[in-house]
Protein backbone atom coordinates (compact mmCIF):
# COMPACT_ATOMS: atom_id res chain seq x y z
CA UNK A 1 0.00 0.00 0.00
CA UNK A 2 2.87 2.17 0.96
CA UNK A 3 4.42 1.42 -2.66
CA UNK A 4 0.98 3.35 -4.10
CA UNK A 5 1.40 6.60 -2.75
CA UNK A 6 5.52 6.59 -3.27
CA UNK A 7 5.24 5.59 -7.09
CA UNK A 8 2.19 7.81 -7.58
CA UNK A 9 4.81 11.17 -7.20
CA UNK A 10 7.42 8.84 -8.73
CA UNK A 11 5.59 8.42 -12.31
CA UNK A 12 4.17 12.19 -12.08
CA UNK A 13 7.44 13.86 -11.70
CA UNK A 14 8.66 11.95 -14.71
CA UNK A 15 6.08 13.96 -16.77
CA UNK A 16 3.53 10.94 -16.47
CA UNK A 17 0.02 12.16 -16.67
CA UNK A 18 -1.68 11.16 -13.74
CA UNK A 19 -4.31 9.09 -15.39
CA UNK A 20 -1.49 7.17 -16.70
CA UNK A 21 0.52 6.94 -13.79
CA UNK A 22 -2.87 5.51 -11.99
CA UNK A 23 -3.40 2.87 -14.81
CA UNK A 24 0.12 1.97 -14.47
CA UNK A 25 0.35 1.21 -11.18
CA UNK A 26 -2.74 -0.62 -11.12
CA UNK A 27 -1.47 -2.96 -13.99
CA UNK A 28 2.00 -3.78 -11.60
CA UNK A 29 -0.33 -4.21 -8.41
CA UNK A 30 -2.40 -7.22 -9.89
CA UNK A 31 0.68 -8.64 -11.48
CA UNK A 32 2.38 -8.54 -8.00
CA UNK A 33 -1.14 -9.50 -6.91
CA UNK A 34 -0.99 -13.06 -9.12
CA UNK A 35 2.45 -14.12 -7.39
CA UNK A 36 2.81 -16.74 -4.59
CA UNK A 37 3.41 -14.15 -1.85
CA UNK A 38 4.96 -16.63 0.55
CA UNK A 39 8.38 -15.67 -0.22
CA UNK A 40 7.53 -12.19 1.13
CA UNK A 41 6.07 -14.06 4.69
CA UNK A 42 7.84 -12.97 7.97
CA UNK A 43 5.77 -14.06 10.57
CA UNK A 44 1.87 -15.06 11.45
CA UNK A 45 0.74 -13.18 13.86
CA UNK A 46 -2.59 -13.75 16.52
CA UNK A 47 -4.15 -11.31 18.77
CA UNK A 48 -7.54 -11.06 20.64
CA UNK A 49 -10.28 -9.42 18.99
CA UNK A 50 -14.14 -8.96 20.33
CA UNK A 51 -14.75 -12.93 19.98
CA UNK A 52 -12.28 -14.73 18.24
CA UNK A 53 -8.48 -14.60 17.58
CA UNK A 54 -7.49 -12.90 14.86
CA UNK A 55 -4.87 -14.11 12.34
CA UNK A 56 -2.29 -11.54 10.57
CA UNK A 57 0.79 -12.43 8.32
CA UNK A 58 3.37 -10.06 8.16
CA UNK A 59 5.28 -9.14 5.07
CA UNK A 60 8.83 -7.97 4.64
CA UNK A 61 7.79 -4.93 3.28
CA UNK A 62 10.66 -4.02 1.96
CA UNK A 63 11.53 -7.03 -0.64
CA UNK A 64 7.80 -6.79 -1.83
CA UNK A 65 8.44 -2.77 -2.37
CA UNK A 66 11.25 -4.30 -4.73
CA UNK A 67 8.95 -6.47 -6.35
CA UNK A 68 6.49 -3.63 -7.10
CA UNK A 69 8.92 -1.55 -8.98
CA UNK A 70 10.33 -4.15 -10.65
CA UNK A 71 6.94 -5.14 -11.89
CA UNK A 72 5.92 -1.51 -12.54
CA UNK A 73 8.87 -1.15 -14.46
CA UNK A 74 7.92 -3.76 -16.73
CA UNK A 75 4.57 -2.89 -17.27
CA UNK A 76 6.23 0.99 -18.59
CA UNK A 77 8.83 -1.00 -20.88
CA UNK A 78 5.27 -2.83 -22.31
CA UNK A 79 3.35 -0.30 -22.29
CA UNK A 80 5.29 1.61 -24.24
CA UNK A 81 5.03 -0.29 -27.37
CA UNK A 82 0.73 -0.31 -27.05
CA UNK A 83 -0.65 1.80 -25.25
CA UNK A 84 -3.89 0.93 -23.85
CA UNK A 85 -6.84 2.89 -24.44
CA UNK A 86 -7.65 5.31 -21.28
CA UNK A 87 -11.04 7.12 -20.69
CA UNK A 88 -10.65 10.46 -18.94
CA UNK A 89 -12.71 12.16 -16.23
CA UNK A 90 -15.60 13.59 -17.50
CA UNK A 91 -16.29 15.82 -14.83
CA UNK A 92 -14.51 19.02 -14.16
CA UNK A 93 -11.73 18.74 -11.68
CA UNK A 94 -9.27 21.30 -10.39
CA UNK A 95 -7.28 20.58 -7.20
CA UNK A 96 -5.59 23.65 -5.12
CA UNK A 97 -3.61 21.75 -2.03
CA UNK A 98 -1.21 23.64 0.71
CA UNK A 99 0.35 22.98 3.82
CA UNK A 100 2.35 24.53 6.80
CA UNK A 101 4.08 23.23 9.59
CA UNK A 102 3.01 26.86 11.09
CA UNK A 103 4.49 27.47 14.47
CA UNK A 104 4.00 23.92 15.77
CA UNK A 105 7.57 21.64 15.89
CA UNK A 106 6.53 18.93 13.83
CA UNK A 107 3.97 18.83 11.16
CA UNK A 108 1.72 16.06 11.52
CA UNK A 109 -1.08 16.73 9.04
CA UNK A 110 -1.79 14.44 5.67
CA UNK A 111 -3.48 14.75 2.48
CA UNK A 112 -4.45 12.45 -0.10
CA UNK A 113 -5.90 13.32 -3.97
CA UNK A 114 -6.61 10.87 -6.17
CA UNK A 115 -8.91 12.20 -9.20
CA UNK A 116 -7.75 9.15 -11.50
CA UNK A 117 -9.33 6.84 -8.38
CA UNK A 118 -11.23 4.25 -10.62
CA UNK A 119 -7.69 4.06 -12.66
CA UNK A 120 -6.01 3.28 -9.85
CA UNK A 121 -8.60 0.44 -8.21
CA UNK A 122 -8.89 -0.69 -11.74
CA UNK A 123 -12.69 0.29 -11.90
CA UNK A 124 -14.02 0.28 -15.29
CA UNK A 125 -17.18 1.56 -15.63
CA UNK A 126 -19.04 4.82 -16.74
CA UNK A 127 -18.78 6.43 -13.54
CA UNK A 128 -16.31 8.53 -12.83
CA UNK A 129 -14.45 8.47 -8.95
CA UNK A 130 -12.65 10.91 -7.11
CA UNK A 131 -11.66 10.44 -3.33
CA UNK A 132 -9.68 13.11 -1.19
CA UNK A 133 -8.96 13.02 2.58
CA UNK A 134 -6.78 15.27 5.25
CA UNK A 135 -5.97 13.73 8.58
CA UNK A 136 -4.61 15.75 11.40
CA UNK A 137 -2.03 13.79 13.32
CA UNK A 138 -1.84 14.03 17.21
CA UNK A 139 0.82 12.39 19.70
CA UNK A 140 2.98 11.13 16.22
CA UNK A 141 2.57 11.25 13.25
CA UNK A 142 2.22 7.50 12.47
CA UNK A 143 -1.31 7.11 12.78
CA UNK A 144 -1.78 10.45 9.91
CA UNK A 145 0.70 8.23 8.06
CA UNK A 146 -1.27 5.11 8.63
CA UNK A 147 -4.39 6.26 7.26
CA UNK A 148 -3.18 7.99 4.34
CA UNK A 149 -1.49 4.95 2.94
CA UNK A 150 -4.68 2.58 3.81
CA UNK A 151 -7.86 4.54 3.71
CA UNK A 152 -8.25 4.79 0.17
CA UNK A 153 -7.16 1.79 -0.37
CA UNK A 154 -9.51 -0.03 1.91
CA UNK A 155 -12.31 1.92 -0.03
CA UNK A 156 -11.32 1.18 -3.35
CA UNK A 157 -11.41 -2.80 -2.00
CA UNK A 158 -14.40 -3.04 0.10
CA UNK A 159 -17.24 -5.04 -1.75
CA UNK A 160 -20.19 -2.35 -1.24
CA UNK A 161 -17.44 0.12 -3.47
CA UNK A 162 -19.64 0.34 -6.68
CA UNK A 163 -23.15 -0.54 -5.14
CA UNK A 164 -23.37 1.27 -1.95
CA UNK A 165 -20.19 3.39 -2.18
CA UNK A 166 -21.04 5.90 1.32
CA UNK A 167 -21.28 2.08 3.26
CA UNK A 168 -17.99 1.34 1.49
CA UNK A 169 -16.31 4.75 2.75
CA UNK A 170 -17.64 5.14 6.35
CA UNK A 171 -16.92 1.60 6.64
CA UNK A 172 -13.24 1.82 5.53
CA UNK A 173 -12.93 4.19 8.86
CA UNK A 174 -13.51 1.30 11.44
CA UNK A 175 -11.05 -1.05 9.16
CA UNK A 176 -8.34 1.57 9.36
CA UNK A 177 -8.70 2.07 12.90
CA UNK A 178 -8.81 -1.55 13.23
CA UNK A 179 -5.71 -2.10 11.48
CA UNK A 180 -3.48 0.69 12.76
CA UNK A 181 -4.49 -0.23 16.66
CA UNK A 182 -3.23 -3.75 15.73
CA UNK A 183 0.00 -2.28 14.19
CA UNK A 184 0.19 0.44 17.58
CA UNK A 185 -0.38 -2.46 19.84
CA UNK A 186 2.57 -4.42 18.23
CA UNK A 187 4.79 -1.31 17.76
CA UNK A 188 4.02 0.61 21.42
CA UNK A 189 2.36 3.06 19.11
CA UNK A 190 0.11 5.76 20.97
CA UNK A 191 -0.53 8.62 17.78
CA UNK A 192 -3.95 9.27 16.58
CA UNK A 193 -5.31 10.78 13.88
CA UNK A 194 -8.45 13.22 12.73
CA UNK A 195 -9.85 12.43 9.24
CA UNK A 196 -12.14 13.84 6.55
CA UNK A 197 -13.05 12.03 2.94
CA UNK A 198 -14.72 12.52 0.05
CA UNK A 199 -15.58 10.63 -2.30
CA UNK A 200 -17.00 12.03 -5.52
CA UNK A 201 -19.36 9.34 -7.26
CA UNK A 202 -20.52 10.48 -10.52
CA UNK A 203 -23.58 12.96 -9.72
CA UNK A 204 -22.88 12.02 -5.62
CA UNK A 205 -21.07 13.63 -2.97
CA UNK A 206 -20.20 11.13 -0.07
CA UNK A 207 -18.33 12.42 2.96
CA UNK A 208 -17.03 10.28 6.42
CA UNK A 209 -15.15 11.83 8.88
CA UNK A 210 -14.27 11.41 12.63
CA UNK A 211 -12.78 14.38 14.89
CA UNK A 212 -12.71 18.16 14.38
CA UNK A 213 -11.21 17.96 10.65
CA UNK A 214 -14.04 19.20 8.59
CA UNK A 215 -15.03 19.34 4.87
CA UNK A 216 -17.63 22.08 3.41
CA UNK A 217 -19.28 23.05 0.27
CA UNK A 218 -19.91 26.22 -1.86
CA UNK A 219 -22.80 26.34 -4.09
CA UNK A 220 -22.80 29.62 -6.24
CA UNK A 221 -21.49 31.97 -3.73
CA UNK A 222 -22.59 30.61 -0.56
CA UNK A 223 -21.47 28.18 2.12
CA UNK A 224 -22.94 25.02 2.83
CA UNK A 225 -22.65 23.71 6.27
CA UNK A 226 -22.45 19.80 5.30
CA UNK A 227 -21.12 18.09 8.99
CA UNK A 228 -20.82 18.73 12.71
CA UNK A 229 -17.47 17.98 13.99
CA UNK A 230 -16.67 15.42 16.79
CA UNK A 231 -15.57 17.58 19.45
CA UNK A 232 -15.99 15.76 23.41
CA UNK A 233 -18.33 19.09 23.87
CA UNK A 234 -21.42 17.90 21.56
CA UNK A 235 -23.94 16.66 23.97
CA UNK A 236 -24.13 13.26 22.16
CA UNK A 237 -20.64 12.99 22.11
CA UNK A 238 -20.44 13.58 26.04
CA UNK A 239 -23.58 11.27 26.68
CA UNK A 240 -21.59 8.76 24.76
CA UNK A 241 -18.43 8.85 26.48
CA UNK A 242 -20.06 8.72 29.88
CA UNK A 243 -21.98 6.40 29.15
CA UNK A 244 -18.81 4.02 28.83
CA UNK A 245 -17.42 5.34 31.95
CA UNK A 246 -15.30 8.26 30.58
CA UNK A 247 -15.29 11.80 31.62
CA UNK A 248 -15.06 15.23 29.70
CA UNK A 249 -13.42 17.94 31.37
CA UNK A 250 -12.15 21.59 30.92
CA UNK A 251 -8.66 22.06 30.91
CA UNK A 252 -8.14 25.49 28.17
CA UNK A 253 -10.85 23.33 26.26
CA UNK A 254 -13.34 20.70 26.40
CA UNK A 255 -11.20 17.43 26.74
CA UNK A 256 -12.05 13.45 27.22
CA UNK A 257 -10.61 11.77 30.11
CA UNK A 258 -8.41 15.66 30.59
CA UNK A 259 -6.59 14.80 27.45
CA UNK A 260 -7.90 14.65 23.93
CA UNK A 261 -9.70 17.85 22.52
CA UNK A 262 -11.35 15.42 19.63
CA UNK A 263 -14.15 12.60 20.64
CA UNK A 264 -13.41 10.61 17.58
CA UNK A 265 -10.24 9.62 15.79
CA UNK A 266 -7.92 6.48 13.92
CA UNK A 267 -5.67 5.41 16.56
CA UNK A 268 -5.67 6.89 20.43
CA UNK A 269 -4.86 3.33 21.48
CA UNK A 270 -5.04 3.88 25.30
CA UNK A 271 -8.14 6.18 25.03
CA UNK A 272 -10.53 3.31 23.24
CA UNK A 273 -13.36 3.27 23.70
CA UNK A 274 -14.12 6.63 24.73
CA UNK A 275 -12.17 8.12 21.86
CA UNK A 276 -14.22 6.12 19.63
CA UNK A 277 -13.40 5.31 15.46
CA UNK A 278 -17.09 4.97 14.21
CA UNK A 279 -16.82 7.82 11.85
CA UNK A 280 -20.33 9.59 10.58
CA UNK A 281 -20.86 9.94 6.91
CA UNK A 282 -23.41 11.85 5.15
CA UNK A 283 -23.95 11.93 0.84
CA UNK A 284 -25.12 14.95 -1.28
CA UNK A 285 -26.42 15.09 -4.98
CA UNK A 286 -24.53 16.93 -7.15
CA UNK A 287 -26.43 19.12 -9.19
CA UNK A 288 -24.00 21.54 -11.41
CA UNK A 289 -24.23 24.72 -9.74
CA UNK A 290 -21.65 23.75 -6.86
CA UNK A 291 -18.47 25.77 -7.44
CA UNK A 292 -15.94 23.80 -4.94
CA UNK A 293 -15.56 21.72 -2.21
CA UNK A 294 -13.13 22.52 0.86
CA UNK A 295 -11.36 20.31 3.13
CA UNK A 296 -9.15 20.91 6.07
CA UNK A 297 -8.08 20.40 9.43
CA UNK A 298 -8.75 22.40 12.69
CA UNK A 299 -6.00 24.93 12.13
CA UNK A 300 -7.60 25.98 9.79
CA UNK A 301 -11.30 26.14 10.83
CA UNK A 302 -10.69 27.14 14.07
CA UNK A 303 -9.34 30.71 12.76
CA UNK A 304 -11.81 30.97 9.48
CA UNK A 305 -15.47 30.77 9.49
CA UNK A 306 -17.29 29.42 6.54
CA UNK A 307 -18.57 32.23 5.24
CA UNK A 308 -15.29 33.79 5.28
CA UNK A 309 -14.14 30.81 3.02
CA UNK A 310 -16.62 31.98 0.11
CA UNK A 311 -14.94 35.72 0.65
CA UNK A 312 -11.31 34.83 0.69
CA UNK A 313 -11.60 32.76 -2.64
CA UNK A 314 -13.40 35.17 -4.72
CA UNK A 315 -10.96 37.89 -3.53
CA UNK A 316 -8.38 35.00 -4.51
CA UNK A 317 -10.22 34.88 -8.01
CA UNK A 318 -10.51 38.90 -8.55
CA UNK A 319 -6.57 39.31 -8.31
CA UNK A 320 -5.45 36.29 -10.69
CA UNK A 321 -8.27 36.63 -12.93
CA UNK A 322 -9.72 33.45 -12.24
CA UNK A 323 -6.91 31.34 -11.66
CA UNK A 324 -7.95 29.17 -8.91
CA UNK A 325 -4.24 27.03 -8.56
CA UNK A 326 -3.24 29.18 -5.13
CA UNK A 327 -6.68 29.24 -3.96
CA UNK A 328 -5.34 27.11 -1.12
CA UNK A 329 -2.27 28.94 -0.30
CA UNK A 330 -4.17 32.34 0.29
CA UNK A 331 -6.52 30.25 2.63
CA UNK A 332 -3.55 29.15 4.51
CA UNK A 333 -1.81 32.26 4.85
CA UNK A 334 -5.35 33.92 6.12
CA UNK A 335 -5.59 31.37 8.72
CA UNK A 336 -2.00 32.22 9.99
CA UNK A 337 -2.74 36.05 10.01
CA UNK A 338 -5.76 34.90 12.02
CA UNK A 339 -3.47 33.60 14.54
CA UNK A 340 -3.62 30.18 14.13
CA UNK A 341 -0.45 28.52 14.91
CA UNK A 342 -1.01 24.91 14.74
CA UNK A 343 -0.22 22.90 11.30
CA UNK A 344 -2.25 24.25 9.00
CA UNK A 345 -3.67 21.91 5.17
CA UNK A 346 -6.04 23.12 3.20
CA UNK A 347 -7.45 20.88 -0.09
CA UNK A 348 -10.04 22.85 -2.21
CA UNK A 349 -11.52 21.32 -5.33
CA UNK A 350 -12.91 23.10 -7.93
CA UNK A 351 -16.25 21.59 -9.02
CA UNK A 352 -16.33 24.06 -11.97
CA UNK A 353 -13.73 26.29 -13.93
CA UNK A 354 -12.78 29.26 -11.80
CA UNK A 355 -13.30 31.28 -14.75
CA UNK A 356 -16.77 30.49 -14.43
CA UNK A 357 -17.31 31.08 -11.02
CA UNK A 358 -15.61 34.75 -10.95
CA UNK A 359 -17.29 35.47 -14.40
CA UNK A 360 -21.07 34.59 -12.95
CA UNK A 361 -20.19 36.65 -9.92
CA UNK A 362 -19.67 39.53 -12.47
CA UNK A 363 -22.87 38.80 -13.55
CA UNK A 364 -24.88 38.89 -10.82
CA UNK A 365 -23.09 42.21 -9.49
CA UNK A 366 -25.44 44.05 -12.72
CA UNK A 367 -28.27 42.30 -11.96
CA UNK A 368 -31.59 44.10 -10.77
CA UNK A 369 -31.13 41.91 -7.34
CA UNK A 370 -27.84 42.96 -7.20
CA UNK A 371 -28.57 45.66 -4.75
CA UNK A 372 -30.27 43.01 -2.35
CA UNK A 373 -27.72 40.29 -2.71
CA UNK A 374 -25.00 43.44 -1.23
CA UNK A 375 -26.90 43.38 1.64
CA UNK A 376 -26.34 40.02 2.29
CA UNK A 377 -22.64 39.66 1.35
CA UNK A 378 -21.24 43.12 0.79
CA UNK A 379 -18.11 42.05 0.06
CA UNK A 380 -18.93 39.85 -2.81
CA UNK A 381 -21.16 42.54 -4.25
CA UNK A 382 -18.41 44.94 -3.86
CA UNK A 383 -15.35 42.97 -4.92
CA UNK A 384 -17.39 42.05 -7.54
CA UNK A 385 -17.94 45.61 -8.81
CA UNK A 386 -14.38 46.47 -8.30
CA UNK A 387 -13.35 43.53 -10.70
CA UNK A 388 -15.90 45.09 -13.18
CA UNK A 389 -14.15 48.40 -13.06
CA UNK A 390 -10.55 46.93 -13.95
Amino acid sequence: MESILLSLPFLTSRDVSPLLAASLIHAAVDEVLQKDLTEFKLQNVETEGEGDEERFTLLDGESLQRCFFNKLRDVCSEWQKQLPPLRPLARFLLVSIHAIRNARRKMEDRHVLLPEFNQLFGLSDDVDRAYFAVFDGHGGVDAANYSATHLHVNVGLHEEIVKNPAEALKCSFRKTDEMFLFKAKREKLRSGTTGVSALIVGNKLHIAWLGDSQVMLVQQGKAVTLMEPHKPEREDERARIETLGGCVTYMDCWRVNGTLAVSRAIGDICQKPYVSGDADGDSFELTGSEDYLLLACDGFFDAIKPHEVVDLVLDHLMQTKGVGLKAAERLVAAAKENGSSDNITVLVVFLRDPQDILADCLRDSKSPRADDDAQSSPFNFLSCEAAAAQ
